[in-house]
């Protein structure tokens, strides 16, 4: 027995080894990758005009305590490391306009919007939703406004939880540490909750809160973690760069860390798949071997993407495996599949031969 062959059968006998490596094969086979990066895009574009929208509204809502509008402005650029304190300089001088609040509905909508057909559709495409099976663009934009309403009011909640613990008020005072560690356990608990429901409302299946529960709290999780270590690891670097360099770094940093946000959601999200309908163990060479011994996840799993493309419900899917094959016999199998492709390409009419 190879070396290849004892590994895959010690993870296969062990799901706490071959859960995460179904979870990341999962990944690998939805390109989780390249769908984190379109969500990136349209939650980065919405980034400034959210919080010239904030800024907004709160200068026509608490015009008259520039303190609690310092504070709430505070609270909120520290939900963005790095970024958030450009930011807050930019709109320093700022006050509540109605061309403000206008400009920065119009770009929370282009970027809000398109976040959420991204995430819908990375989502669907994740749990192996049939094409027919989404929701047409105006239901999809409507799903959309619903995640855009939940995330403003959770951002409203934890912005009043983190501005009320980092106020010297009295009740702050009598408590302590015991108040903070309270306020931040209560946003750990809104984060969580929020990336649960946002789960179950951009899949177009009706999903249980026990099926998401697991993928939100990591999701939360990573969410508190990368806030703490993006922050620091930030404020370190710009602290010894030029002008020039420190804004085009902020830039570039922020993208990345928005973009292991939106990645730690996909593979939150494939934990909730695997997990929910047990497709592990996976076989360990079912990334690079064309013909191999299959396992149950690995059918249910490819019959999962199969039947994701139906794009009619008339359309029917047929899913039917060959038999398992050794690695040199798959190599060769592949090899003479494509020389044969090519041989019968170049019988065809009209075909010609390379120069």
């Amino acid at each position: 027995m190879s070396r290849t062959e004892r590994l895959d059968r010690f993870q296969q006998r062990h799901p706490s080894v071959g859960f995460p490596i179904a979870v990341v094969y999962k990944a690998l086979d939805d390109r989780a990758s390249h769908l984190a990066a379109m969500v990136t895009y349209y939650a980065f574009a919405s980034l400034f005009p959210l919080m010239l929208l904030f800024v907004s509204g709160a200068g026509f809502f608490v015009q008259g305590d520039p303190a609690l509008r310092r504070q709430l402005t505070s609270a909120v650029v520290s939900n963005v490391p790095g970024i958030g304190s450009e930011l807050r300089r930019a709109i320093n001088g700022f006050h509540g306009s109605g061309a403000g609040l206008a400009v920065g509905v119009v770009g929370v909508l282009y970027g809000a919007l398109g976040a959420g057909q991204a995430a819908q559709t990375a989502f669907n495409q994740i749990y192996g939703v049939p094409r027919f099976c989404q929701p047409d663009p105006i239901r999809s934009r409507v799903r959309g406004l619903g995640l855009l309403v939940l995330l403003g009011a959770a951002v409203l909640i934890s912005t009043g939880v983190t501005a009320v613990v980092s106020t010297a008020n009295g009740l702050s005072s009598q408590l302590g540490t015991w108040a903070k560690v309270g306020g931040y356990a209560l946003t750990f608990v809104i984060n969580c909750g929020l990336f649960s429901v946002a789960y179950q409302l951009l899949t177009a299946l009706e999903l249980r809160l026990r099926d998401v529960l697991v993928g939100g709290i990591l999701a939360g999780s990573a969410w508190e973690l990368l806030q703490t270590l993006g922050a620091r690891f930030i404020a370190h670097e710009l602290s010894r760069s030029t002008a020039l360099y420190g804004t085009f770094g902020v830039v570039v940093a922020t993208l990345l860390w928005i973009y292991l946000e939106a990645l730690a959601l996909m593979l939150a999200g494939e934990v909730n798949v695997v997990r929910t309908r047990r497709l592990y163990p996976r076989a360990l060479v079912s990334q690079w071997a064309g013909y191999f011994e299959l396992t149950t996840a690995d059918e249910a799993a490819y019959r999962l993407y199969a039947s994701s493309q139906r794009f009619k419900p008339i359309e029917e899917i047929v899913v039917r495996f060959d038999g398992a094959a050794s690695h040199g016999q798959a190599f060769e199998h592949d090899r003479a599949e494509v020389q044969q492709q090519g041989d019968e390409e170049g019988d065809q009419p009209g075909s010609q031969s390379p120069p």
